[in-house]
């Protein structure tokens, strides 16, 4: 596995969010409900598989190990764990 040394910082992740919003209101999404999207800020390449392991694979299979924003096509949280008070 590649070397990932860089974190994502607020304009990366504003960068980011900006590029999968324009992606999701000019595409039909609609197949890809549950799938899991890596969004890259600064290329604006963005992955779809199954889980984050599945496209950090596909990020070093390419050589492109940039950090990426990870999301959950169709919900608003990648992942939510709480239980109840």
């Amino acid at each position: 596995m590649l070397t990932r040394t860089r974190r994502l910082d607020s304009s990366d992740i504003e960068r980011a969010d900006a590029i999968w919003a324009e992606y999701a209101g000019s595409h039909d999404l609609a197949d890809r409900i549950g799938e899991t999207a890596g969004i890259d800020p600064e290329s604006g390449h963005i992955w779809f598989a199954d889980s984050i392991l599945d496209i950090t694979r596909q990020q070093d299979a390419e050589g492109m190990p940039a950090p990426l924003l990870f999301v959950r096509v169709g919900s608003e949280f990648y992942y939510r764990k709480g239980g109840r008070r």
